[in-house]
């Protein structure tokens, strides 16, 4: 019951307006598990909001979802006015509008990184060549790498590849980002860059969900904190609120371990 009623009080940056992504009664099964349970969220344009949780406990399967990455069982997605749950037309139309970020960074090995970011917007949204490349510099000069743009993915370090996979999605001029663990599979020295560029992006108004660990990042750029465990919305609240005075046992526990781990 606690947790329905924390789901239903959605704190955000506005309360007011259409949400550009509403999830209703989401439920989701790879086979006889259950990974996803009653996930009700909305989401206001402009919103930056982080997920976390144990391992398991569905976060990625939940932003996988709002592009149809993962189909859904039961419930209805509806993403910047378009039903998810409605067809392929559908879901073709919400993916030009959403951008993905990754653990691992999915470039092409055999392309040049502005090949990389012209690709998708040429063959997609059917941008020339020219105007593709000053698309793809624009965004290059924005993650802080234009100079890698003639450069291949494995002359590059792993910080760089994952700023070039951030460029690669806003080449498609998205009005949401998702960003899964981004920096998970970064040395720690690379970590700040990464995280730094999410800021800029952040202060630019882009509509971002992120799942990760680094409760910094949550501190200081989120408008809310979701915590999901045995997936589900088990709390949700500002950063002050859920650092500060998180109401679950749940996200008491959580939050010791992984502020004490990060502190080690």
């Amino acid at each position: 019951m606690a947790t329905e009623t924390l789901q239903s009080a959605k704190p955000g940056r506005s309360a007011e307006g259409e949400p550009i992504i509403r999830m209703e009664s989401v439920a989701k099964w790879y086979g006889k598990f259950q990974v996803l349970a009653d996930i009700d969220l909305t989401v206001q344009p402009g919103e930056r909001i982080v997920i976390c949780g144990p391992s398991g406990s569905g976060k990625s399967t939940l932003i996988r979802c709002i592009n149809r990455l993962e189909p859904v069982q039961q419930g209805r997605i509806v993403v910047n006015g378009i039903d998810l749950t409605a067809g392929k037309r559908n879901v073709d139309a919400v993916r030009a509008d959403v951008g993905m970020v990754f653990q691992q960074f999915n470039l092409f090995p055999h392309l040049t990184i502005l090949q990389n970011c012209t690709l998708a917007p040429m063959r997609t949204r059917g941008l020339g060549r020219e105007e593709a490349e000053t698309v793809a510099m624009r965004y290059l000069t924005r993650v802080r790498i234009p100079e890698q743009a003639r450069k291949y993915p494995s002359q590059l370090s792993g910080g760089q590849q994952q700023r070039v996979a951030i460029a690669r999605a806003l080449c498609m001029t998205p009005k949401i980002m998702l960003f899964d663990e981004p920096t998970s599979a970064l040395d720690p020295e690379m970590v700040k860059e990464v995280l730094d560029t999410m800021i800029g992006l952040a202060d630019d108004g882009m509509t971002m969900l992120c799942v990760t660990h680094e409760m910094g990042f949550a501190r200081s750029v989120a408008d809310r904190v979701i915590f999901m465990a045995e997936g589900r919305i088990v709390e949700q609240a500002p950063p002050a609120q859920f650092f500060g005075n998180p109401q679950h046992e749940t996200t008491r526990k959580f939050l010791g371990q992984i502020l004490s781990s990060n502190h080690a």
